[in-house]
Order: C-alpha cells, then structure tokens, then sequence
C-alpha cells in the first residue's frame, strides 16, 4: 500500500529543538511532525520519534523523508540563477485577447514587453509568457499564431536579462520560445498534449514545470471528480516525474504544479491548498498558481478576477507557509510585499535565542 508523508505541526524557528523538527527542501520553514497517510490509516509522528517508529523499518519511508527534506538545488540558466532555498514570484504575462483576467491588455508587442519589464523593476525573479488562454471555454489557438504572439516578447525580454518561461502545451511554440531566448517551460499538460513536447524539452535540456490536470490530451479541464484529490494528484505527478526523468530530463531541473482550478471543483481546490506540504515528497521545486482563481470568487460573494486581490494574497501566503518555492501570480508587487513581511517575521524568529 502506498504511504505518504505530509509534513505538519510548522514552527518558527529550530533554534533550540535540535532533533525535534526538521527543515522542509532546505528552505526557510522547519516542522514538527508527519502526517502518516496510508498503511493503516493516518497517524501523527513527532519528527523526534520518526526514526525509530517508521525510519528505520520503512524503506520507502526513509526515501520520502530524504525527499522532503533535502535542499532543491539551485538552476544556472545562462547568466541568472533561479534559486529555491526561499520563495520567489514568477509574474504573469499573457499575451492574448481573452485570458481570463487581462486579456486584451497585452496583445501589442511593445506593450507586453514593457508590461514585462514592469513585473521585473517590481521584484518578479521569472516573467512567464503565455499565448493561449487556458480558461474553461477558451478556443483552441493555432501554434502559429501562438508564436506570434509569444517570440517578440520574449526577444524583447531576453535582451535585458530577463529570465523567461513560456506557458504552452505546444511543441512548435517551446522550440520557438526558447530559440527567442526563454529558459523554461511551463507546460498545463505536463508534455501530454503535444506528442513532441519531451522530446523538444530533452533535446533542449531545459527545465520543465509539469502541471496536473486530469485529461491533458483532452484539456485542462476534463476529469470526473476524485476520491482523494490530494492523493490522487500526488500519485499522477509523481507518475509523471518519474517519465519525464526517465525520458532523459534531469530530475533537479523539473518542477510540479498540483494545478488549482484546473478540472478540480472548489472542495478539491481546497483540499489541495491544505494538503500541499505533502507534495515535497516528489522532491522537486513546487510552483504554486492560485491567483485570481476562481475559488477565490466562489467564495467572496462572486468577486470578479480583477477584484480578488486579497484571496490571492490569502492563498499565496498559504503556500508560503507549506514550503512553496515559485508562486505564480498577476499582482507581483503586493505579493512582494506580504512575502517581505512574511520574511521579516521569519528573520525575526530565526534570531530569537541566538546569543
């Protein structure tokens, strides 16, 4: 039977609790205990006790442990370093006429570019670009005209330095993207929907944020529903890593998205936002994309997209506070800010007992 490991019980500061907590992917956050899933049922075990009550006799436990807890290495990508040992924002730029919350707003080279820009002077580490909206409804976008959209951006982009994913499902478009100078891909289909995606992600040697979602060959916005949404997009993912590192990708250059909003009702949503500690047992970065999403709305009275600022704000910090490394947002410098905060209380508690 499967087992899983959600680390649980998060204090401020280890200094003093030597061999009671542990540090969560050598980041800035450190825990108490585990939630135990599976093999009996769920359990809690203090991080002082895991060894001897599962560490030592459970393998795969062992692994899971080793997984979570280990540092993510940082990528070189040219002459940027995207470093995981504390959260960073990758701001949005959708470059089309009808995404879901600024379509339109962008769809002048120049424009989109200097947006781009924007989002970097504001404190954005990676500018993702995207031609294709992804919102439930939206019309298939042919590659061609998603190139046009996409490379002379990114071409304006890449001649200051600015560090690039592209956010598309589309073979053609990463090899343009990344020919025009992106360093990443960012894939909602995970490399499904398009039979030459791993291949062209292989062949480049880029890295790769693989998101769930249930049906990718039929979009991101298929599915049936789930028994255990938390385990079960735990269980695809991982799945997925292990192919696509199978196919030749470097595991540390691979990062998973759980996919809020994406073929998952606002319960599954919720679920995952509670559950996402336990996805550092995949062992790669995580990329959280929770911004201005519809479960927000579902929940303040209907709110529309450009008025959902402040259930951003409330989900980003909650992945913060799971360990997240990447948040994925539209409002880069609000963001910004509450994540100071969140690192001036963390700095803070970090020097508390130090002599």
């Amino acid at each position: 039977m499967t087992l899983y490991l959600r680390p649980v019980q998060f204090v401020d500061t280890p200094v003093g609790r030597d061999g009671e907590v542990a540090r969560l992917a050598g980041g800035m956050t450190w825990f108490a205990a585990y939630e135990v899933i599976g093999r009996g049922g769920r359990r809690t075990i203090p991080i002082a006790e895991f060894e001897a009550m599962l560490g030592r006799q459970d393998e795969d436990a062992a692994q899971l442990h080793a997984r979570i807890t280990a540092p993510r290495p940082a990528l070189t990508l040219g002459e940027r370093v995207l470093r995981f040992d504390q959260p960073c924002v990758a701001g949005i730029l959708n470059v089309t006429p009808d995404s879901f919350s600024d379509g339109g707003r962008n769809v002048d080279d120049a424009a989109a570019a200097e947006a781009g820009f924007d989002l970097s002077v504001k404190g954005a580490t990676l500018i993702d670009v995207g031609g294709e909206s992804t919102r439930p409804g939206a019309p298939l976008v042919w590659e061609g005209d998603e190139v046009k959209r996409v490379v002379p951006v990114i071409e304006r982009l890449a001649k200051s330095g600015t560090l690039i994913s592209v956010d598309t499902r589309k073979a053609a478009v990463m090899e343009a993207a990344l020919a025009a100078g992106a360093a990443i891909v960012n894939d909602v289909a995970a490399l499904l929907w398009d039979d030459r995606a791993l291949e062209v992600v292989v062949r480049a040697g880029c890295p790769v944020i693989l998101m769930h979602s249930p049906d990718p060959k039929k979009g991101p916005h298929g599915g049936s529903g789930y028994g255990d949404v938390l385990t079960e997009v735990y269980d695809w993912l991982e799945a997925r890593v292990a192919a696509v590192a199978a196919a030749g990708v470097d595991r540390a250059r691979i990062m998973i998205d759980p996919g809020i909003g994406f073929g998952k009702s606002l319960q599954d949503n919720l679920a995952l936002m509670n559950g996402l500690a336990l996805f550092h047992g995949l062992g790669c970065p995580i990329m959280l994309g929770a911004s201005r999403k519809r479960m927000i709305g579902a929940l303040s009275n209907e709110a529309p997209a450009d008025q959902r600022l402040g259930g951003s704000i409330a989900l980003a910090m909650k992945g913060i506070e799971a360990g997240i490394q990447v948040l994925r947002v539209h409002d880069v410098a609000e963001t910004l800010q509450a994540l100071k905060v969140w690192r001036g209380l963390k700095d803070a508690a970090l020097m508390s007992g130090v002599r």
